[in-house]
């Protein structure tokens, strides 16, 4: 008995947020089709030129803006920041430093921290039980 291996696939918007690329912003015949697991490991092993041209300029989707801002995805939403920006425009924002932005970066470096701390706490708990008691 011989067992058939059906192909992985995936959606575009699936295969879009694996590459970390903005899906409306893919050629057309990446956005109508299915992406096989093989066909997605070739692009990330060895990106086309409009991959790398999308990965360098944009526009970028909002994890990948958040990222480059150092904010969350819940702040650049309160920031007013909704669609996705290209390079260009994620540089103008860190120039300018809105108002928005600052307190967001602040807040996000107030959870890094926060957590952190837990982290360490948790490291020192799971230390102190691993220590024989006299």
């Amino acid at each position: 008995m011989t067992s058939h291996q059906t192909t992985q696939t995936m959606k575009p918007a699936t295969a879009a947020r694996k590459l970390g690329v903005y899906l409306e912003a893919t050629p057309a015949d990446f956005q109508e089709g299915v992406v096989s697991r093989g066909e997605l490991n070739a692009l990330q092993s060895d990106p086309p030129e409009w991959l790398v041209e999308l990965r360098r300029e944009g526009p970028h989707p909002r994890p990948v803006v958040a990222a480059k801002l150092g904010v969350s995805i819940a702040g650049l939403a309160r920031g007013g920041v909704t669609e996705a920006l290209t390079t260009e425009q994620i540089e103008a924002l860190k120039v300018e430093l809105p108002a928005w932005l600052r307190r967001e970066r602040a807040t996000q470096a107030e959870v890094r921290n926060e957590a952190a701390r837990i982290k360490e706490k948790n490291a020192e708990r799971a230390d102190q039980a691993r220590r024989p008691r006299p």
